[in-house]
């Protein structure tokens, strides 16, 4: 398999893989062309479908983590047709000779505790390669790295990561344009919630310090029910009626 690297030059006419078609995508594009002079780097199959990674110095992550020295993995994705092939361990090699050129201590990425979670990484996975758990969010998300530098200290969560809770009441969700389906997704639950008359509150997240410091370790889409976080995985409309209660 050959893979484009997607850079402000060529992301205009290169197709971004994850995205939807249309506005979304367009947002996507235009989150990504502000991240480049941030160090992201974009990787993608030549061949179209869901094979990239997408990863940033750890310092302009949109996270709240502490790991300087570290690259951070927005998103490692292979899916459908593309799974089995060893795509995922290409795009991961691709990472760490990046991370070994640029002298890094190693990298770092999200996972769920023990198991696959949808928009997070598989830790069977990056356990097989080499990855350790480096921090745990009360919300059963981990932290996992990829020691580089011998003796390297490893990345931790920032407090509000850890303890994932607000004082809000109702849902509250945090959301960034780093994913696409937030673009076509968020507006319709806001719609669905006005409806029913739920109290539901959208709080979009449009700059790296604020992204830092969000009360949960997932910042793409952070939803939580009375204070609670409740999921990282993006709802739609249905599916957020069936968290609310009014839908079988």
């Amino acid at each position: 398999m050959n893979y484009i690297r997607i850079t402000k030059e060529n992301i205009d006419k290169e197709h971004i893989c994850c995205a939807m078609s249309g506005r979304q995508s367009v947002a996507k594009k235009e989150w990504l062309k502000q991240r480049f002079d941030d160090g992201l780097v974009f990787y993608r199959s030549a061949e179209r479908g869901k094979c990239f990674i997408e990863y940033i110095p750890a310092e302009n992550a949109w996270v709240p983590i502490a790991a300087d020295g570290y690259l951070y993995i927005d998103c490692l994705w292979v899916s459908g047709s593309m799974k089995g092939h060893g795509y995922s361990n290409d795009l991961l090699e691709a990472c760490i000779r990046d991370a070994k050129a640029q002298g890094k201590k190693g990298i770092c990425i999200l996972c769920a505790e023990g198991r696959k979670r949808e928009f997070l990484a598989d830790p069977k996975f990056l356990t097989y390669k080499g990855f350790r758990v480096a921090d745990i969010s009360d919300c059963g998300i981990n932290l996992m790295y990829l020691p580089i530098e011998s003796g390297a200290q490893p990345p931790h969560f920032k407090e509000c990561a850890k303890h994932p809770v607000i004082e809000e009441a109702g849902f509250v969700l945090y959301y960034t344009d780093q994913c696409p389906y937030t673009y076509y997704w968020v507006p319709r639950v806001q719609e669905v919630a006005k409806e029913h008359g739920i109290l539901f509150k959208a709080i979009h997240i449009t700059d790296k310090e604020s992204a830092q410091n969000v009360p949960a370790p997932v910042t793409t889409y952070a939803l939580f029910r009375d204070g609670q976080f409740l999921t990282q995985s993006i709802q739609s409309d249905k599916k957020f009626l069936a968290q609310a209660g009014l839908q079988n």
